[in-house]
């Protein structure tokens, strides 16, 4: 643990699974905190989640898990629950949970052992029911408008946006009520449900405004921008390039560098409209795409970055994670550093995107399952050998072996 950084000296417990709780504890490791995760004996529902790599273990999982310590605890027995329950009491009273419906974990009943605890319950909705990031993504409207223009079904997009929106925002939470809990001595209840992330995120960029305010919605785009200028075009090669025009000097590169300055201008007074407006690129960024497209077609990768270069029109190739897993941006990029993860070998490995005096703060490797067990029982709790002996014959714990074991099977 760095000592400079923003929460050392914290203590966070996680009992979570799958996206957004397990983002929310990295992220506050990331940031300084111990997060010790709690899992049940085998492993949470997410321990084998794919892409696996060779020797079956989880690349997801590893990768949200990175910097935590972890420990395996048979969360349906009475003695499972009081050893939770102490680490999040006797520890810094901090936890941050996605586990519906146990009594034993949620907010009043650790309030009842310490009256300024902070209790952060992720929720797939606002009334408690379930949800998950592709069912929530459906109920709001984003797969109705994403896809080819032509297309008449939904589209999912691949990102979980509201299970990582989610898991930040809970990170924040975490931040504001402890900073809360320094200056009033108070603790918090605090519930955060995927739907009202996504509700609120489709409110804030005005597509649930839009209907109540114009009577209209958002139609489907395909790879055009709502509102701006922007298209993808195919270079002569085949390569595929997004190209975005944000402002009348962008627009006016545009057209410069393609040689289209004559055809835009005679397009503009045949129609009687003002391409300096960014209404008018929108209404009619077909048939501009169509005046542009050409210039692509005619040339190579290297040739069109080279002339858009020296513009300052924005743009990008398409690329695929693995080709940016080979570029310059991310074995060049200080955001990443070479981590060992046992199970997976060594490889580059993102840090916090936040950048603190110039550094990304790093991880460590994902633990194994269950590895730091006794010594979080230990040093947390205070108990001895013979007390984690006890439990551990018990089943109450698992030992480090018998987790991967389980894990395995």
């Amino acid at each position: 643990m760095n000592p400079a950084l923003p929460l050392s000296g914290l203590t966070v417990v996680e009992v979570s699974s799958f996206v957004a709780a397990p983002l929310c504890g990295m992220t506050l490791s990331q940031l300084g905190a111990q997060v010790i995760r709690v899992d049940p004996i085998g492993g949470a529902s997410d321990v084998h989640r794919w892409p696996l790599a060779a020797d079956g273990t989880s690349i997801y999982w590893t990768g949200l898990n990175k910097g935590k310590r972890s420990a395996v605890i048979d969360l349906r027995s009475s003695e499972g629950q009081e050893l939770v329950q102490r680490l999040i009491v006797e520890g810094d009273g901090i936890v941050v949970t996605n586990a519906a419906g146990l009594s034993w974990l949620s907010h009043d009943r650790l309030a009842a052992q310490r009256s300024d605890v902070i209790h952060v319950q992720l929720l797939g909705r606002g009334d408690g029911s379930t949800g998950v990031d592709y069912t929530v993504n459906a109920g709001v409207g984003f797969p109705l408008v994403t896809g080819p223009a032509d297309h008449g079904g939904p589209v999912n997009h691949v990102l979980p946006a509201w299970d990582v929106c989610c898991g930040l925002y809970a990170a924040l939470a975490v931040v504001t009520a402890v900073r809360r809990r320094d200056l009033s001595g108070s603790g918090a209840r605090i519930s955060l449900a995927l739907e009202d992330v996504a509700l609120a995120t489709a409110g804030n960029l005005g597509l649930l405004t839009e209907p109540q305010v114009n009577g209209t919605q958002r139609e489907r785009l395909g790879n055009a921008i709502y509102g701006q200028y922007g298209q993808n075009f195919t270079g002569g090669d085949g390569t595929e390039f997004m190209v975005v025009t944000l402002t009348r000097r962008h627009f006016r590169d545009l057209v410069d560098v393609t040689g289209t300055g004559a055809a835009v201008s005679a397009l503009a007074d045949a129609l009687g409209v003002d391409f300096g407006s960014e209404g008018d690129r929108y209404r009619y960024r077909d048939v501009l795409s169509g005046l542009f497209a050409p210039w692509f077609a005619e040339r190579t990768v290297d040739e069109i970055t080279a002339a858009l270069s020296d513009t300052t029109v924005l743009f990008e190739r398409y690329r695929s994670f693995a080709q940016v897993a080979a570029e310059p941006k991310v074995a060049a990029n200080p955001l990443f550093s070479r981590l060992h993860q046992p199970g997976l070998g060594d490889y580059l490995a993102p840090g916090s995107p936040i950048a603190i005096d110039g550094d990304h703060p790093t991880s460590g490797p994902a633990p194994a399952l269950g590895q730091d067990t006794a010594d979080v029982l230990a040093r947390g709790l205070r108990l001895t050998t013979a007390d984690i002996d006890r439990l551990t014959s018990a089943n109450t714990i698992a030992a480090p072996n018998r987790a991967r074991e389980d894990d395995r099977a």
